[in-house]
């Protein structure tokens, strides 16, 4: 099995490989939550913005640092947003994708993020057309809250480790469905997201990576979110085609053009986590950041950047990361998402 959990610790060497800005003032924030950007020098005319949500127990910079996100801007001349929890909100930093009033359009943390991606397209001219949005964890789940109730905001968006958008209502739903899965059929699941958009037309593209030894989120969690989008294109899971991408299974589907609308990455032998190539970091063995598998062999951040459009192939650039000590088995990771069964304000 591929573990995804804090064993081990990256190079020696700290320093900052991309100033990571601290955004204090975006408008409404009804969410409160902050704001970090990486706005790259010298990048080309309209740049791309992505959105990266970070998970439980995590911060924006550690984040950035496990996934390579800014550093890869950097080098291919993009933007990227990092909005992030506070512990006022969630002891544990998780953004609450359970609770209703903070994945509606014009509510909560939704609210709060859409503030912090219009104020970075204003301020510095980027492409409206190319904003992209992915996550871990319950970052995952809010960045298929994001596509769901803004899907007018989103190009594309990637959903790594994370659920169904509705597909959990409070706590103990949550915690119910992250184990079993929810159970709803696709048609119901579809059903959330229209509702959340009504009118819409256009959805964004959907990438979903999942490990298959999930013992935090269920792998059927990602299959799940996989009949959603495919309910919301309007395609058919018998229409799948398979190939082979770094070792792992991809399935893919496409639209009447050929153009592929949903895809779905169930990694081999990988626990809950996000698929990293270590070997792009300068590591030989052993893990570095929490929930990070670097022994994947795969890197999800160059992949879903590859299939946005945002670099011509990938590179191998060596980062600067830092052991992180988090919780430090699946059970305890659960008790994480969550705040003693209290809804979070």
């Amino acid at each position: 099995m591929l573990q995804s959990g804090p064993a081990g610790n990256g190079p020696a060497a700290q320093r900052d490989y991309l100033t990571m800005d601290l955004v204090a003032d975006f408008g409404s924030n009804p969410g409160n939550l902050g704001m970090f950007a990486c706005i790259p020098r010298g990048a080309p005319r309209s740049p791309a913005l992505v959105v990266a949500l970070h998970g439980c127990n995590q911060t924006a910079r550690e984040f950035d640092l496990a996934t390579g996100w800014s550093a890869l801007g950097k080098e291919h001349g993009f933007a990227v947003l990092f909005p992030e929890q506070k512990s006022l909100n969630n002891p544990h930093n998780c953004f609450n994708w359970f609770v209703e009033k903070h994945i509606l359009p014009e509510e909560g943390e939704i609210a709060s993020i859409r503030s912090m991606i219009e104020k970075l397209l204003h301020e510095h001219r980027l492409d409206p057309r190319r904003v992209f949005v992915t996550g871990l964890s319950a970052g995952g789940a809010m960045a298929c809250a994001l596509l769901a109730s803004c899907p007018d905001l989103f190009a594309a968006g990637a959903i790594i480790g994370g659920l169904p958008y509705g597909a959990a209502r409070g706590p103990a739903d949550a915690m119910k469905t992250m184990i079993f899965g929810p159970s709803y059929s696709a048609r119901e699941l579809g059903d959330f997201v229209r509702r959340a958009a009504p009118g819409q037309r256009r959805w964004p593209k959907i990438s979903i990576w999942h490990g298959d030894c999930d013992e935090v989120v269920a792998p059927v969690n990602g299959s799940a979110l996989v009949r959603q989008w495919l309910n919301i294109h309007q395609l058919d899971e018998e229409d799948a085609e398979f190939d082979a991408a770094d070792g792992q299974t991809r399935r893919v589907w496409r639209d009447a053009s050929g153009e592929i609308l949903v895809e779905h990455y169930a990694i081999n032998g990988m626990a809950h986590g996000l698929p990293a190539d270590g070997r792009a970091f300068g590591i030989s063995g052993g893990l570095a950041a929490p929930f990070v598998a670097f022994d994947a062999k795969i890197s999800s951040t160059v992949r879903i950047a590859k299939s946005w459009g945002l670099i011509k192939q990938p590179r191998s650039w060596n980062l600067p990361l830092q052991p992180l000590h988090l919780a430090d088995s699946w059970f305890h990771f659960i008790q994480a998402w969550f705040t003693g069964g209290a809804e979070p304000k």
